[in-house]
C-alpha cells in the first residue's frame, strides 16, 4: 500500500515545519530557580541592570525588563537611563542611585558564558505531489518516497543567570538560572528570555498577574 504525503488533508511537509517553528518558539529552558522562602512581599521599584560588553545588549536587555515589569504593574527603572556606559561597573554609584530613586529591589542579569551543542538531525522523507495523473500513480510515489540525507547541526545556547536583590540589604531574594538557545534576532532571543524570566516571578509570587 501507497504512503499518502496527506496526513488528515495536510501536506506531510508541513507538519514538519510547523514542528520546527514550534521548537525553535521554546527556546529557553530553566535550569535552576531560588526564591528566599522568607521574603513575603512583592517589590515596589526594581532598578535593572544588565551586565553586557556591548552597550546596546545592554540597553535592550534593561528595556525589555522594565517593558514586561512595568506591564504587570511593578515600576522598573532601566539603569542606562541614569548611570553613564563609564559608571556601570561602580557599585556605589548604583547604590546611591538606587536610593536617590526609591527602588527597593535591583535586578541583575548576565551572560554567564555560551556553548555549542552537537545534534544529529535525521534525514526526513521526501514526497512528490499526489498522483502525478498515473503510470500508475507515477511509479508508486517515486518508488514510495525518496529521502533526505540525515546531517549533524550545531547549536548555540546562552547561559544566563538573572538574580533579584533586596536593596536595603542587599540580600539575594530570587535567582534564576537558563540557557537560551541563539537563533535569529537578538531582539526575538531577549524577548523570549526576559518572557521566561518574568512568568516565573509571577508564579512564585513576586509579581503581579
Amino acid at each position: 500500500m501507497i504512503q499518502s504525503p496527506y496526513l488528515h488533508g495536510r501536506p506531510f511537509g508541513i507538519l514538519i515545519l510547523v514542528a520546527m517553528l514550534l521548537t525553535a518558539c521554546a527556546s529557553t529552558q530553566l535550569n535552576s530557580v531560588w526564591k528566599d522562602p522568607s521574603y513575603q512581599t512583592r517589590p515596589a521599584k526594581i532598578m535593572v541592570v544588565a551586565v553586557a560588553k556591548n552597550p546596546i545588549n545592554r540597553r535592550l536587555f534593561e528595556d525589555e525588563f522594565v517593558q514586561q515589569l512595568n506591564s504587570r504593574g511593578t515600576a522598573a527603572i532601566a539603569s542606562y537611563t541614569t548611570l553613564p556606559d563609564k559608571q556601570e561597573g561602580d557599585q556605589e554609584v548604583i547604590a546611591k542611585k538606587v536610593a536617590e530613586l526609591g527602588a527597593d529591589t535591583v535586578l541583575i542579569t548576565r551572560l554567564v558564558s555560551k556553548k555549542t551543542v552537537h545534534v544529529y538531525v535525521p534525514g526526513t522523507p521526501y514526497y512528490p505531489p499526489p498522483f502525478y495523473n498515473s503510470w500508475p500513480d507515477y511509479y508508486g510515489y517515486g518508488y514510495r518516497y525518496m529521502s533526505t540525507p540525515g546531517y549533524i547541526a550545531e547549536d548555540e545556547y546562552a547561559v544566563m543567570e538573572t538574580n533579584l536583590y533586596e536593596a536595603k540589604s542587599d540580600k539575594l531574594i530570587w535567582a534564576a538560572s537558563s540557557e537560551t538557545g541563539i537563533n535569529g534576532s537578538d531582539q526575538n532571543m531577549i524577548q523570549g528570555y526576559v518572557g521566561v524570566m518574568v512568568k516565573n516571578m509571577i508564579g512564585l509570587g513576586l509579581l503581579g498577574k
